[in-house]
C-alpha cells in the first residue's frame, strides 16, 4: 500500500514515510492508522498543512459552522463515483439505480437524479424521498420482501419502472392490485442463486438461508405462473447476493447462474428485456481492497454484451460510503489500568456499524501534530459514546494523540451511518452538511430535544 499524495496535501505534514509507509501498523497496543496515507485512498479527503480538508473546505471550518456530531459528504465524491460505473459499462445498455437505503438524504438523491441516475427502493417511503428530489418513478426498480397493497398500488400509480418480486405470495399481490387499477404490472423475479458473498452473515443475501429471493430450482416454475397472470408484465430478471463484496468471483458465480435461467426460460418462450445485478461492491474502509468499478465491468462485460439485455445494477455502499464522514469531539479522556476511553459527542445512535457489524472504520485527527508523527509517543484508545451501553464504541484499541476537545472524522460514513441512526438514549440526531468546492449547506438540520417527544402525549384517559 502506498501512501503518495500530491504536494498540495502534504505541505508541513507529517507523512511517516521513513518508518511507516503502509496506511495501517498493528502494534501490540493497538492499530496505527496514518492518517495521510489513509486520505490518499479516499476521494475528497487531503490534508493541507497539517489540517484535514473535504474538497476545498476544512474540516475545522465546517465543525465551528455546524458543531458537531456532524456527517458531511462531498458532492464532488458521490457524482464521480457514478460517472465511474456509468463510463465502465458504457459499452452496452445499462441503468445505473442508486440504493437508497444506504443514504437517502434528499440532497444525495437529488444530486443524483441530476447525474442521471436511476434508485432501487425497498419501501413506498423511500420512493416518496426520489420524487421529493427530483427522481423519476420510470427509473426506479423497486425491492424489498414486505411489499404491502398500499406500496404497490402507489408505485404503479407513480409509474414504477419495475418491481423485483421475492415471492409467490407478493407476485399473487401485485397481480390482484394491478388488476383493480386495470394496469399492467412490470416484474422482475429476484432469484436466489445460493452464491456465497463471503461477507458478514448480517449483509449475505443471496444464500438459501437468507430471507431474500425466490430459489433458483424454482424460479422457471414461478416465471411460467407469472405468465398465466392477467396483469403482470414479465421483463426481467434480477439478483442481489450481498453488500461489502471486494472479489469478482461471486458476482461471476451469480451471473452465470441467471445466464443459465435465462436460457430456460427462453426456451419456454419466455423473453427478458434486462438483467440487473442488484449492488454488493465493496469499498475501501481502511485497507481493505476492493476490486475498482473498472476491473468490475471489464470482468461482467463480455457475458453481458453477449447476453444482449439491458443491464441494471444497484450500487449503493460504493456510491456514497467514501463520499462521507462523521465529525465528532473529543468530550472526556478516561484512561484507567485496563483500557483507556475517548468519550465523544457521537455515539452508537449516530453510527451503528462498529457495534451491528464488528465494523472497522477509521478515526482521523482533523489537526496533525509533530506528535502524530511518532508512534512511539501514542496511546491506544477505545472512541466510545456516552449511550448506556457497553456495546456503544466507535473504534477500539487506536493509536492516537489525544486531548480534551480534539475534532476527529470517522471516515467511510456516508454509508449506513445517518440512514441507520436512532435518538436511544433521548439524543437528538446528528446534522447533514454537503460540501461542493468551496460551498457549503446545512441538508438536514439537528433535532432539539424538544422535537424528540413533541408527538408524545402524558396519559389522561381518566383524570
Amino acid at each position: 500500500m502506498s501512501n503518495s499524495t500530491s504536494p498540495a496535501d502534504v505541505t508541513n505534514t507529517p507523512t511517516h514515510a521513513s518508518n511507516c509507509p503502509d496506511v495501517t501498523v498493528q502494534t501490540e497496543q493497538g492499530l496505527y492508522i496514518n492518517p495521510t496515507a489513509l486520505t490518499a485512498h479516499l476521494p475528497a479527503l487531503a490534508y493541507r498543512n497539517n489540517t484535514l480538508y473535504m474538497e476545498d473546505i476544512s474540516i475545522d471550518e465546517l465543525a465551528e459552522r455546524y458543531a458537531t456530531p456532524c456527517y458531511i459528504y462531498s458532492k464532488q465524491a458521490i457524482v464521480a463515483v457514478y460517472q465511474d460505473y456509468s463510463d465502465s459499462f458504457a459499452a452496452i445498455e445499462h441503468q445505473i439505480c442508486y440504493a437508497v437505503k444506504a443514504n437517502s438524504n434528499l440532497a444525495v438523491l437529488g444530486v443524483l437524479a441530476q447525474a442521471g441516475a436511476g434508485f432501487d427502493i425497498v419501501s413506498r417511503g423511500e420512493l416518496m424521498r426520489v420524487l421529493a428530489a427530483g427522481g423519476k418513478a420510470s427509473k426506479v426498480v423497486f425491492s424489498g420482501v414486505g411489499k404491502t397493497a398500499d406500496d404497490i398500488e402507489f408505485a404503479l400509480n407513480q409509474g414504477i419502472s419495475c418491481f423485483n418480486v421475492e415471492s409467490v405470495n407478493e407476485l399473487i399481490l401485485i397481480n390482484k392490485v394491478a388488476q383493480q387499477l386495470n394496469k399492467s404490472a412490470p416484474i422482475s423475479l429476484r432469484v436466489n442463486p445460493d452464491v456465497d458473498a463471503n461477507t458478514h452473515p448480517y449483509i449475505s443475501t443471496g444464500l438459501k438461508d437468507n430471507k431474500f429471493g425466490i430459489a433458483h430450482d424454482k424460479a422457471v416454475a414461478v416465471y411460467q405462473q407469472a405468465t398465466a397472470m392477467s396483469h403482470i408484465d414479465i421483463i426481467g430478471i434480477d439478483c442481489h447476493i450481498g453488500s461489502q463484496l471486494t472479489e469478482v468471483a461471486p458476482f461471476i458465480a451469480a451471473l452465470d447462474k441467471l445466464i443459465e435461467l435465462i436460457q430456460n426460460l427462453a426456451d419456454k418462450g419466455i423473453q427478458l428485456k434486462h438483467i440487473d445485478l442488484g449492488g454488493g461492491l465493496g469499498v475501501r474502509y481502511i485497507d481493505e481492497a476492493p476490486i475498482t468499478i473498472a476491473e468490475f465491468a471489464q470482468a461482467l462485460l463480455p457475458k453481458l454484451t453477449t447476453l444482449g439485455l439491458k443491464v441494471f445494477f444497484e450500487p449503493g455502499r460504493s456510491m456514497v460510503a467514501n463520499a462521507g464522514i462523521l465529525l465528532t469531539r473529543v468530550d472526556i479522556l478516561k484512561p484507567t489500568e485496563h483500557k483507556n476511553f475517548a468519550i465523544v459527542d457521537a455515539a452508537m445512535n449516530d453510527l451503528i456499524r462498529p457495534a451491528l457489524y464488528q465494523a472497522e472504520m477509521a478515526v482521523i485527527p482533523a489537526v496533525l501534530s509533530s506528535v502524530d508523527a511518532d508512534i512511539e509517543a501514542m496511546q491506544a484508545w477505545d472512541i466510545v459514546g456516552a449511550i448506556c451501553e457497553t456495546g456503544d464504541f466507535l473504534a477500539k484499541d487506536r493509536l492516537l494523540n489525544l486531548a480534551g476537545n480534539d475534532l476527529l472524522a470517522i471516515t467511510g460514513a456516508g454509508a449506513y451511518g445517518m440512514v441507520m441512526s436512532s435518538n436511544y438514549n433521548t439524543r437528538p440526531r446528528a446534522a447533514e452538511v454537503m460540501v461542493a468546492g468551496t460551498q457549503h449547506q446545512l441538508i438536514r438540520k439537528r433535532e432539539s430535544i424538544e422535537e424528540l417527544y413533541a408527538s408524545e402525549a402524558l396519559w389522561s384517559a381518566y383524570q
